[in-house]
């Protein structure tokens, strides 16, 4: 890199469930790497989203949502998002611009009070609200902290993301290029992968298999006659009663999974697969920090 002037930094993108987080990150990349979903809590583990191009690279961690924890795998999703705040050099608070400040949002500022590196307040969704009726909501964040830059977007639509990566860019240290500028995540495909095939499972059951539903690639190794890629899964759920729901009459629910996530690991992976999904029942898996560890989520962050 002959740049003198490149910068380079990590980035925190932390909030609420549900305000935007994973569909901001995805459309910096241009991939779908965290998976989105109306249900609170989709996103469960850091996810890092590396944007580059010639003057700049920023590494993203998108973080779960923080909120009051109910079991283990709540315990480390707020540890795993609180993290994040010691490891950046800029976070992005990002909020609804439709919504005042509610007691989550408050919380997670109190967390943000102790962090060094600077602060934006992103107020997300602006596609939804009438740009006159966000003044209230900017000044009441205003009254809550001294936020470094204060700027409203649009993750769905793209509105005013330019803007903000250039202000970001601006709190950047001149370094290095840490990944290669084609790398646009540093996790394993396995893990995408699984994240692929639970976000079809959360789309397709609704309410009916709520967060107690967990996705473990076992194998991308052997392919077929055909040169397809074989991939097999594990879809674990917490109790008996959820397995036939997401089997399905006559196995349709588990064939519609399969469908529809394996059009979407075939566009990540570039290549054709031949996908074998099964069901197990594994009780309490969310309060089990050897299957949480193995299931993908950092032991560091659960014992931390």
């Amino acid at each position: 890199m002959d740049n003198k002037d490149f910068r380079s930094g990590f980035v925190a993108i932390i909030g609420r469930p549900n305000v935007g987080k994973s569909t901001f990150m995805n459309r910096i990349v241009k991939e779908q790497i965290a998976i989105t979903s109306p249900k609170a809590q989709t996103t469960r583990n850091k996810i890092q989203g590396i944007y580059t191009d010639d003057n700049r690279q920023i590494i993203f961690l998108d973080t779960p949502g923080i909120h009051k924890p109910h079991n283990d795998l709540d315990q480390y999703m707020d540890k795993a998002a609180i993290s994040a705040l010691k490891e950046v050099d800029a976070v992005l608070f990002m909020t609804e611009a439709c919504e005042q400040a509610g007691p989550g949002d408050k919380f997670i500022i109190e967390e943000l009070k102790k962090v060094k590196a600077p602060v934006f307040l992103v107020l997300n969704k602006i596609d939804l609200i009438n740009p006159d009726e966000m003044a209230p909501q900017i000044d009441e964040y205003k009254d809550l902290m001294d936020f470094a830059e204060i700027i409203p977007i649009s993750a769905t639509n793209g509105n005013n993301i330019d803007d903000l990566f250039d202000t970001l860019t601006k709190y950047l240290p001149v370094g290095p290029q840490y990944y290669d500028a084609d790398q646009i995540t540093d996790h394993p495909e396995y893990f995408i992968v699984g994240e692929l095939i639970r976000e079809k499972i959360l789309e397709d059951t609704r309410d009916e298999i709520p967060h107690s539903v967990a996705v473990v690639v076992e194998s991308m190794k052997e392919r077929s006659a055909a040169g397809k890629l074989q991939v097999e899964a594990y879809i674990y759920v917490e109790r008996d009663s959820q397995k036939p729901i997401v089997i399905g009459r006559g196995g349709s629910m588990l064939k519609n999974i399969g469908i529809g996530s394996r059009i979407k690991i075939e566009h990540l992976l570039g290549e054709k697969i031949n996908l074998k999904l099964w069901v197990r029942v594994k009780k309490n898996w969310r309060d089990d920090p050897a299957f949480l560890a193995s299931a993908g989520y950092s032991v560091k962050d659960l014992n931390n």
